[in-house]
């Protein structure tokens, strides 16, 4: 990539992709103009001051990179604009070189280098924010690391999107942004029909208990969503006819579809207004000051309720488990966890050989992971061997947790 060298070329050209692959810079006239006109003010200005005091040392000219930095950085505290625009253009290094070195880190990432830079740049406000001069770094040297932590953050997220199920992302979404997603959507006359079928589906979506897992999303259960939302529309202003588990199903698809999309667009189309608005654009919304990211608002509230409750399930999957395990099995988890022994030690007090105790000790822990895997599994968790090995990790400690002499097991 060619760098910028010129203190005008730096405050107002932006980067151009092409093919995935840095092209050229373009420059915004506007800015160039004002860039122009603004140094040309300056240089008068000191030449004025100079002649005045009969100085003939340099002082810190209206070319230093870091003069321009902190003018537009200062002004942009009282006045986002335009600073915010010229300082977006200085940062557009900074970013291009965080985002290649996310890039280059993450071999499996699915988003393109063109993708993790507008992600970044739409964050340029909150990079703004989080500078301090007085810290000694440089704009360009924070905005580098910032950017990283950004796009870390915000494709952690996005895989979180990526991952859910569309059920799981239904069950979790708010009334708010459902009804937004279904704008988004384009719907208008039938949204109160989709909105009806989404809560039908969250009233049957549950586990019976806390202890419990979801229900199987089966043919007989979209007959019975489908069997209350026949119910239910009588109350609508406008009821339609009646529909089936096929159709109600399919409704929910496009809705999980019209979610996934509005809390994530893609990322080309950033700079497309969002619906209903000419003039905001979708990245205004992501990048809006001080607000949260619709993912992080969306598990946000149904988080703490969640975890207690899964919490639970999962620590009741773990102890059906070790129900079932036959009692010698059950004797060397508790000698091994509870009093510490080893192998050997546990050889001799059951009277079992080595091999033995190894095998049964190494089948009681499968059988636990194989117990979390389908408890993961029912919550649509999409498990993967790096997953399967933190699992094999979380089982120990559940294991030392539970065989503690207070019984602890409760805090998984």
């Amino acid at each position: 990539m060619r760098s910028r060298q010129q203190i005008t070329e730096l405050f107002s050209t932006f980067l151009q992709f092409e093919a995935d692959h840095f092209d050229r810079w373009v420059t915004d006239a506007r800015l160039w103009r004002r860039m122009q006109q603004l140094q040309q003010r300056e240089g008068q200005q000191r030449e004025r001051q100079q002649r005045e005091r009969q100085q003939l040392q340099t002082a810190e000219a209206s070319t230093s990179e870091r003069f321009w930095v902190m003018y537009w950085h200062n002004l942009w505290q009282t006045q986002p604009q335009p600073a915010d625009l010229h300082l977006t253009a200085y940062l557009q290094e900074a970013c291009y070189w965080a985002a290649q070195q996310t890039v280059r880190k993450f071999a499996d990432l699915q988003y393109r280098l063109s993708d993790c830079f507008q992600i970044a740049i739409a964050e340029v406000n909150t990079v703004l924010k989080g500078f301090n001069p007085e810290r000694g770094a440089s704009l360009k040297t924070y905005a580098n690391m910032a950017f990283n932590s950004v796009l870390r953050d915000a494709l952690r997220q996005r895989q979180i999107v990526d991952l859910c199920s569309n059920w799981t992302l239904l069950r979790r979404i708010s009334k708010k942004r459902l009804l937004e997603a279904l704008k988004f959507g384009g719907l208008s006359d039938a949204i109160p029909q989709y909105q009806l079928a989404w809560v039908c589906f969250k009233t049957l979506y549950v586990p019976p208990t806390a202890a419990e897992r979801l229900p199987k999303l089966d043919t007989a259960f979209w007959e019975k969503v489908a069997d209350l939302y026949n119910v239910e529309r009588q109350q609508l202003l406008t009821p339609g006819t009646a529909i089936n588990a096929a159709t109600l199903e399919r409704w929910l698809s496009q809705t999980a579809g019209w979610v996934r999309s509005y809390l994530y667009p893609a990322v080309g189309s950033l700079n497309t207004p969002k619906f209903g608005e000419d003039t905001t654009e979708v990245q205004d919304m992501l990048a809006a000051d001080g607000a949260d990211s619709l993912l992080s608002e969306l598990v946000a509230e149904e988080e703490t309720a969640d975890r207690a409750n899964q919490q639970a399930q999962l620590n009741q999957a773990l102890s059906d488990a070790i129900a079932n395990l036959d009692r010698q099995s059950q004797d060397i988890l508790r000698l091994y966890y509870q009093q510490g022994l080893t192998q050997q030690q546990i050889m001799g007090e059951l009277a079992l050989s080595q091999a033995s105790v190894s095998r049964r000790l190494s089948k009681a822990r499968e059988n636990l992971l194989t117990a979390t895997v389908q408890w993961s599994q029912s919550l649509n968790i999409a498990v993967n061997p790096a997953l399967i090995k933190e699992m094999s990790t979380a089982i120990d400690e559940w294991l030392n947790l539970r065989y503690q002499p207070t019984g602890a097991a409760s805090s998984t």
